[in-house]
């Protein structure tokens, strides 16, 4: 793409956006197919999509309906992850949980990032603007996920929309901050101070030169940020502060089954099990991603909870 001054002047600036995720997206396809580590990952991630799309449907009992004279069962041909304490079969509730939490883990990366990446372009140009939201940003930053989503869930109460609000939130301060440092360091750059000079406006320059030059960065923060909230979204289901009991989530159905781990381990492991395999696959998936769109980002970035 290139920019005329009115001498008749041309200056090669960055690519369009939609030029820039076609290269990653063909960038990845190739890598996919020779890392094995990469193409396995995505590989379980479309699994886990299949089943959160398809889960109440391939879900063979209804998974809500207790049955106490079929509680405590080990796995078995007839059910294959056993039954939980109320005779509900584990492996129906498995499936049927991975909906909420890739629906929880995509939606909070989906949010904070459209979100977080929207402030740190608009702050990063407006000095006064961005001292004051900084220190907001380093207050959100100075808790700990897990707390600072439980003090806003104990405010908003527990529900489905509540829990993607809470984690939302906090996923958003770290969208900014690293966003913010991005733009900072691309400011200053050859092209866009080529853009400034032609008179472009300070949105284009940053929709059209700044922006597509670290969405790499973005698309491998929102990677771990969905592993962080897929991991989040089951804590607070864990400990109670997620969605009620009789909604499957991996989280709760693991909270069914501690205080069952020496006669039925069954219960936690399977759930707990999915659970670990999604979010590995995902930080997996960010990490090569990573190395393959852009070696010089290597070592830069880290898999922050935020």
């Amino acid at each position: 793409m290139t920019v005329t001054s009115d001498l008749g002047n041309e200056w090669q600036l960055t690519p369009p956006l939609s030029t820039r995720l076609r290269g990653m997206f063909g960038a990845t396809v190739k890598a996919a197919k020779r890392d094995i580590v990469l193409g396995v990952s995505i590989s379980l991630l479309l699994l886990g999509l299949f089943l959160a799309v398809f889960g109440p449907t391939l879900a063979r009992t209804d998974y809500e309906r207790t049955d106490p004279v079929n509680r405590m069962l080990p796995p078995s041909a007839e059910h294959w992850f056993g039954t939980d304490n109320w005779g509900r079969d584990v492996f129906d509730r498995t499936i049927v949980g991975t909906r909420l939490s890739f629906l929880v883990g995509f939606s909070v990366t989906l949010i904070s990032t459209v979100i977080g990446v929207a402030i740190a372009l608009v702050i990063s140009y407006f000095r006064i603007l961005d001292a004051i939201m900084m220190r907001f940003v380093d207050g959100f930053l100075a808790f700990p996920t897990i707390l600072l989503a439980l003090a806003l869930i104990s405010l908003i109460g527990p529900s489905i929309g509540n829990v993607i609000i809470a984690l939302s939130i906090t996923a958003t301060a770290g969208k900014i901050r690293l966003v913010r440092g991005a733009v900072l360091s691309l400011r200053e750059s050859t092209y866009v101070e080529a853009a400034r000079a032609v008179g472009v406006p300070v949105p284009r320059i940053l929709m059209l030169h700044v922006l597509p030059n670290i969405v790499s960065i973005i698309i491998v923060q929102a990677t771990f940020t969905l592993a962080s909230a897929i991991l989040a979204e089951a804590s607070l289901s864990f400990l109670g502060a997620g969605v009620p009991e009789y909604v499957p989530s991996w989280g709760n159905i693991i909270a069914t089954g501690q205080g069952y781990i020496q006669v039925g381990f069954h219960i936690s492991f399977f759930p707990g099990l999915f659970l670990t395999v999604t979010v590995l696959a995902v930080v997996l998936i960010g990490d090569s991603i990573r190395d393959h769109l852009d070696p010089k980002l290597r070592g830069r970035l880290k898999t922050t909870t935020h």
